[in-house]
């Protein structure tokens, strides 16, 4: 790995070391559809608007580039890390603009650093630097609203003789930078997020994560409400069947998911904590089996005792 970064000292290079990087994220982005789910090029708005009518969101793309998508959005969460531990690390003024190599980008993105993952970081920052968001979210009155981008600007700087990614920079949009630098508004994500491979999958973990988090006995979200949250353009017909799939697979980190129904019937999903999950049906299966022992010493008592009843009979003639 040194042997990619670049000796050069007009890079001021800033590294993390790639296995104890704590992930974070913003609690904000986390709950809302700011992302496309797909890989193909979105160019439908998102549309978004919290039940009470106080948060909602707009998501734009330009055609040349196409919305951001969630995968992208690993990118972020690797600055939101990065100033993190920087932060924990006793820097008081926190950079907008943060340097690295697309080598070590990607590999503390879990993501491969061939030639063809060089042009998709590039894509990725480009759709970052030209998705236009429109939303109420931190407004202080119901008339405000902000308009930004992900990020303000990026360099990618490569090798002249060697083709070969050197350094980059990004430097983030003040939104997300005042959201990143927020004593309390981020979360730890578990590390395995980047492994997850579908967008909807990714999308329904953030929303787990921010919603359900460790309280007891899990949370219950309507699946109306769950497709408008993940910000998915498929029909609710073709939601529910992506949904189930992702429910039958069970790949989640830190939570399980089943299909349950709210009071009023509509049809809803419980996230929970696995330790919780796995205790629960652990004491249920035990009290199953206990149910079934006392019910087996009862039939076994009652047969018994006919059994004496009638030697008794028998005795008498």
């Amino acid at each position: 790995m040194s042997k990619r970064r670049d000796p050069s000292p007009e890079f001021d290079l800033f590294i993390p070391a790639l296995g104890d990087l704590s992930l974070k994220d913003q609690r904000e982005v986390m709950e809302r559809p700011f992302f496309s789910l797909q890989k193909r090029k979105r160019l439908k708005p998102i549309e978004y608007q919290s039940p009470d009518g106080d948060a909602w969101v707009r998501v734009q793309a330009i055609p040349d580039y196409g919305m951001a998508t969630i995968w992208d959005a690993d990118i972020l969460i690797w600055a939101a890390s990065t100033l993190n531990r920087m932060k924990q690390q006793g820097v008081n003024d926190l950079p907008r603009t943060l340097t690295t190599t697309p080598y070590d980008l990607l590999r503390a993105i879990k993501r491969g650093t061939g030639g063809r993952d060089y042009q998709e970081l590039q894509a990725a920052l480009l759709r970052l630097q030209t998705t236009s968001i429109t939303t109420s979210i931190r407004a202080t009155t119901r008339r405000q609203k902000a308009g930004f981008n992900w990020l303000d600007s990026w360099t990618f700087d490569t090798d002249t003789d060697t083709e070969q990614p050197r350094g980059m920079t990004l430097t983030l949009s003040d939104w997300v930078y005042d959201g990143i630098v927020n004593e309390k508004s981020l979360l730890t994500m578990h590390a395995d997020y980047f492994l997850l491979s579908g967008g909807l999958e990714r999308a329904l973990y953030r929303i787990a994560r921010k919603h359900a988090g460790s309280q007891r006995g899990g949370w219950v979200c309507r699946v109306e409400l769950l497709r408008d949250k993940t910000g998915s353009d498929a029909k609710p017909k073709e939601f529910n069947r992506m949904l189930r799939r992702v429910i039958e697979a069970d790949q989640l980190p830190d939570y399980g998911m089943e299909l349950t129904h709210t009071a009023d019937k509509s049809p809803a999903v419980l996230f929970r904590l696995r330790g919780e999950a796995e205790a629960l049906a652990f004491t249920e299966k035990t009290r199953v089996e206990e149910e079934r022992r006392l019910r087996l010493i009862a039939d076994q008592r009652r047969t018994d005792e006919v059994d004496a009843r009638m030697d008794q009979l028998s005795g008498r003639r």
